[in-house]
């Protein structure tokens, strides 16, 4: 590819970052003077790309809708990252969608390499979408697109955040249960922050370079978790297990957090330190053993709620062995 037509891929690229770009950015990024940027973007012009130019001080120039969709530049994990999309929205009960989708799949993998077209084939295979997934809050698709872009041309994001400007520097996009979080170094409280996407409004890419930093443990996806958990409300508990310590041990393959301890009547107390709901009914679901809730009435309600699920959902069933039997008892 000639010198010519790689630094015009290269400006299509920055142009395609949803802000506005000055001629000096441009002739910096690309190395190369002022007239030569101006040049290619008249060419880009004659291609297609609606490319808008601000006049003054604080002019510039940015990529803009036009009457026709004009080709797009994709990396080759953007493009990745699309295809796995188009298919997974290929199989979603949406009039209409599933039908573009398959037809816009099949464009993208037909121009794909080979060797992107393996990396989906795997990804899609080895991935497995819940059916009953429920959608979070609305995040607007205006927010990912910026944060996106921002996360990755390693620029720093302002935004406003339950109506408070934030100046961050975002390292990844990150789904959660049923919501989307930007992981970022908050400039101004010095820390990572994780930030619930549906909140974050007003975004826009400052131009200014964010700086190279490794995520505390290195695991993003762990991070975000263990942020996230620590916003979820926690309780204390307190259980009467109607079984030794030391069996309750023995089914949890451990020791649970907390006190556990064995009662004169061949029971044992159970003080767990604060934690979610869920996890709290996880281990005493792990046990198998009967017991007696103290405390708090939170753990109780959320008991009670899920046994009527399970409830409903076996009400009228027929055991397998039940059915079995009726028949003789196999050979």
């Amino acid at each position: 590819m000639s010198d010519a037509r790689a630094r015009l891929l290269s400006l299509l690229s920055l142009l395609q970052t949803p802000r506005l770009w000055s001629g000096s950015e441009l002739a910096g990024r690309l190395g190369v003077s002022g007239r030569t940027v101006r040049r290619d973007i008249d060419r880009l012009r004659e291609l297609g790309y609606p490319v808008h130019a601000e006049q003054g001080g604080m002019g510039g120039y940015r990529l803009t809708a036009g009457a026709a969709m004009p080709p797009l530049l994709l990396e080759d994990d953007e493009a990745v990252a699309v295809a796995i999309g188009l298919r997974t929205a290929a199989a979603q009960p949406v009039t209409g969608v599933d039908e573009a989708a398959v037809r816009a799949m099949g464009k993208l993998l037909q121009v794909l390499p080979a060797r992107l077209r393996r990396r989906v084939d795997t990804l899609t295979a080895s991935t497995v979408a819940h059916p009953f997934s429920l959608a979070g809050e609305a995040v607007d698709p205006d927010v990912l697109v910026v944060a996106a872009a921002t996360i990755a041309n390693h620029e720093r994001l302002r935004f406003r955040y339950r109506d408070e400007g934030r100046h961050v520097e975002p390292r990844a996009l990150v789904t959660a249960g049923r919501r989307w979080y930007l992981l970022a170094f908050d400039l101004d409280r010095d820390d990572w922050r994780t930030f619930r996407l549906d909140r974050v409004t007003a975004v826009a890419a400052t131009g200014a370079r964010a700086a190279t930093r490794d995520v505390p443990g290195g695991d993003v996806a762990a991070f975000v978790a263990e942020r996230t958990m620590r916003m979820a409300p926690t309780y204390p508990a307190d259980v009467v297990i109607h079984a030794p310590a030391a069996q309750v041990v023995d089914r949890l393959g451990g020791p649970p957090p907390g006190t556990l301890t064995d009662q004169p009547d061949g029971t044992c107390r159970w003080l767990a330190p604060p934690d979610t709901l869920e996890w709290h009914a996880l281990r005493l679901a792990s046990i198998g053993q009967p017991f007696d809730v103290d405390g708090p009435p939170e753990l109780v309600d959320h008991l009670r709620s899920t046994a009527a699920l399970f409830q409903a959902a076996t009400a009228g069933s027929t055991p397998r062995s039940a059915t079995r039997g009726s028949r003789g008892s196999p050979r």
